[in-house]
């Protein structure tokens, strides 16, 4: 007997938001180029930089951060940004990961949603660090306007999210506003003043 796989036939489309990111970029780390990994020595440390082999980072994407904790100015990430200009293929301040989360999220911006057009979708929920909380934030909210449904999880086991309300269905009658009179029938003629009764006389 052929076992069926309802799952992979069934018309959920699968969102795996972690294959959106690029890959690791290359990590420029400031901590090496500071005197004894603490502080920053301006002129040690553009001699430092000037020593580097720059060609290593040859058309790589490349993350400057700095792995200590030490109190780096904003120019030294400039240094190290203008030595890397028409060497590597793009530099962002930040560590490997949360560079790749930026590029995700870039991703994420630019996604076809067409594709989704009035069908349900599971976001995959990996537990995966690199996938940030506001990706899955972004997307319900792009997904909200064109899918039939949205669930977390896994196709197989997947937890309900969001459903796209049903139309009214064809031929019922709108509701008519209060007050309003429907066509076609008479108008109600004004009640006229009420009439004068005569007094009554006294008792004979």
């Amino acid at each position: 007997m052929e076992i069926t796989n309802r799952v992979a036939e069934s018309a959920i489309e699968t969102l795996d938001l972690a294959a959106l990111a690029p890959p690791a970029p290359a990590a420029f780390d400031l901590e090496p180029h500071l005197y004894r990994g603490l502080v920053l020595r301006e002129r040690e440390f553009r001699q430092s930089l000037k020593e580097t082999d720059w060609s290593l980072y040859e058309g790589a994407d490349v993350a400057v951060f700095c792995s200590a904790d030490a109190l780096v100015p904003t120019w030294a990430y400039m240094l190290v940004a203008a030595r890397l200009d028409g060497v590597a293929g793009s530099v962002a301040a930040g560590t490997p990961a949360e560079v790749r989360q930026a590029g995700l999220m870039a991703a994420l911006r630019d996604l076809d949603w067409s594709q989704y057009e009035g069908k349900p979708v599971v976001l995959k929920g990996c537990g995966n660090d690199l996938v940030p909380l506001d990706a899955f934030v972004q997307a319900t909210r792009r997904l909200q306007g064109v899918a039939s449904k949205i669930m977390y999880g896994e196709a197989c086991s997947a937890v309900p999210v969001w459903r796209k309300p049903s139309a009214a269905p064809a031929g019922r009658a709108a509701a008519k506003p209060a007050g309003v009179k429907p066509a076609g029938l008479p108008t109600a003629k004004p009640a006229g003043p009420p009439k004068a009764t005569k007094p009554a006389g006294p008792p004979r």
